[in-house]
C-alpha cells in the first residue's frame, strides 16, 4: 500500500492543541488535560454565574425578610417588571447590602403604582 498523506486537518488538530498548551501554566500538558481543563473552565463558568445569582437573591430576601419591605421576594420582583423598573437582582442586592432604606423607598414607590389585586393576578 502507498504511504498516505495526513491533510490538513491533522496539522489543524495539532496546531489547535499547540494553542491551548501555550495559554496553560507550567510547561507543557498532554492533550487530554487540555480537552479536561477547557470542558472544567467552561463547566464552572456557568457554575459561577449560577452562584452569584443565588447569592443575590439570597442577599435581596434577606433584607425583605428583616421588616424592611412589605413584600416577598417574587411579589417583590414581579411588581418591578410590572412597573418596568430595569434593575436587575445584581444592583438590587448591592442596593439591599449597601442602602436598605432605598430598598424601602424603591418598594413604597411599587407599592403606590401598583394595586395589590393587579399583583396578585385577581382583577
Amino acid at each position: 500500500m502507498t504511504r498516505t498523506r495526513r491533510g490538513y486537518i491533522a496539522r489543524r488538530r495539532r496546531r489547535k492543541a499547540r494553542s491551548f498548551i501555550s495559554s496553560f501554566r507550567g510547561g507543557l500538558l498532554k492533550t487530554q488535560q487540555d480537552i479536561r481543563a477547557l470542558a472544567s473552565s467552561h463547566r464552572d463558568r456557568n457554575g459561577q454565574k449560577r452562584n452569584f445569582r443565588c447569592l443575590w437573591i439570597t442577599r435581596i430576601n434577606s433584607v425583605i425578610r428583616d421588616g424592611w419591605v412589605y413584600y416577598n421576594y417574587s411579589k417583590f420582583i414581579h411588581d418591578l417588571y410590572t412597573r418596568q423598573l430595569l434593575l436587575n437582582r445584581k444592583i438590587l442586592a448591592q442596593i439591599a447590602i449597601a442602602n436598605k432604606n432605598c430598598l424601602y423607598l424603591i418598594s413604597n414607590e411599587i407599592i403606590k403604582k401598583v394595586k395589590w389585586t393587579e399583583s396578585a393576578g385577581v382583577i
